[in-house]
């Protein structure tokens, strides 16, 4: 077999709503971009939802929004794609990197000991799907002496008057808090529809506004749509009717709106989420559980507990006492054998631009512990039972070529030992 990682979700649904949109001659931000900001909206119970380009430009948009300048400090985790720290330099502020927990999320007691005065948002990320603990979170932002150390500068910093809180929620459509939609638990949750992503436009991403009742959310969903559109106050599809060609530009915005080529297909794949492709992830994250859970070496990634569960965007399985080196030979015999894995992901400070920013990975011991040991396997609706039994059976021959613990002696094996010791899938 030959599988790969994450391959778009493709059907007939998806390839009728873009044909529909191709016959419809509209193909830039219009109607389709509206129906897919309301289905977010249905999806998360936010407020207000705004589709843009990306991830990284809906983080750089609220940033900007909320007045994030060169002196101001934004905390953010060590593991996590370069993104989220790259949107925090692009407006001249600094990332202030702090170390995670054993669940791959933002440490909250490395989060309160790095607040000062300058710190002015927190972007905490829900790895893999899995929803950070924003409980504590907002704990921290909202106790009376933290907030006696927010130093507001700008009307949105005084009307929120304490630090404000995005979620990273590039992984995590379809979480749960509280059996809620996890973005809720934010003031502003931003997610991704990259091409790998759960539900994807091929580029794209959704900024969801959860702000407090002092906001006009209606108000700022409008700002915010004319920001993406270079702070015009007409879009191209009013532009475009009969009369309507004058506009103005009311300030210095963003050109990253979302067109409706893109949204035609994230519109079709998000209306089957809930009932059928979010469920089918939750299968095969289970089904790896199921086989691997009696394996010495394995080491489940969170999935769900009493208060939480993932959107299974992706399986971060982690490997007990190996090193860097050995993981990624694992890896190497894992793709040879035909099953593209991946890591989530490299952490900040030991990439080179961060290096040298004066970021060093022994400040991060917690990030570098999860990242050495990380495989990420492969959790798509279009995998078959045969693939997923495939893909069990192959990291199982990977990882016990490098080692596994029979009677508690670490011993090589080769391909037959999976056959000699009864593994079944």
């Amino acid at each position: 077999m030959n599988i790969p990682f994450s391959p778009p979700y493709i059907d007939q649904s998806v390839i009728d709503e873009v044909m529909h949109t191709l016959d419809s001659k509209w193909i830039t931000t219009g109607p389709k971009v509206v129906a897919l900001e309301q289905e977010m909206v249905k999806a998360t119970s936010c407020q207000k939802a705004i589709c843009v380009n990306s991830w990284t430009s809906g983080a750089i948009l609220m940033l900007k929004w909320f007045g994030i300048k060169p002196g101001d400090e934004v905390i953010i985790p060590a593991y996590t794609y370069c993104a989220t720290a790259l949107s925090v330099l692009h407006c001249g502020a600094t990332p202030v990197i702090v170390d995670i927990s054993d669940d791959f999320c933002i440490d909250h007691q490395q989060v309160r000991k790095a607040i000062t005065s300058k710190t002015k948002a927190i972007i905490a990320v829900d790895i893999a799907g899995w929803p950070c603990n924003y409980d504590e979170l907002n704990a921290i932002i909202t106790s009376p002496e933290v907030r006696r150390m927010f130093v507001p500068a700008t009307s949105k910093q005084k009307l929120l008057n304490r630090i404000l809180l995005i979620a990273d929620a590039a992984h995590s459509l379809g979480a749960k808090i509280d059996n809620e939609p996890a973005s809720k638990k934010s003031d502003v949750a931003i997610f991704s529809f990259h091409a790998v992503k759960n539900i994807t436009t091929a580029e794209g991403g959704c900024i969801c506004l959860n702000l407090p009742d002092n906001f006009d959310t209606a108000a700022e969903y409008q700002f915010l749509r004319m920001y993406t559109l270079n702070g015009q106050n007409k879009d191209a599809l009013s532009k475009s009717k009969g009369g309507g060609w004058k506009y103005d530009i009311l300030f210095q915005g963003l050109k990253i709106n979302m067109p409706d080529i893109c949204a035609a297909v994230g519109l079709a794949q998000i209306r089957k989420y809930d009932d059928d492709l979010l469920p089918r992830r939750k299968l095969i994250a289970l089904r790896y559980i199921k086989a691997f859970k009696s394996l010495p070496w394995f080491i489940a990634p969170p999935l769900f507990d009493k208060d939480r569960e993932s959107s299974y965007h992706l399986f971060p399985l982690r490997i007990k006492d190996i090193t860097e080196g050995q993981r990624d030979m694992i890896i190497d015999d894992i793709a040879k054998m035909g099953v593209a894995v991946n890591v989530h992901f490299i952490p900040l400070p030991m990439l080179t631009y961060f290096k040298g920013l004066g970021y060093q990975i022994a400040n991060y011991p917690v990030a570098y512990h999860q990242y050495a040991r990380e495989i990420s396997l492969p959790i798509y609706p279009q995998l078959s039972d045969a693939e997923i039994n495939f893909i069990i059976r192959t990291v199982i021959i990977a990882v016990q070529k490098q080692f596994i613990y029979l009677n508690g002696q670490a011993i090589q094996q080769d391909t037959d030992t999976v056959q000699q010791i009864g593994y079944a899938i």
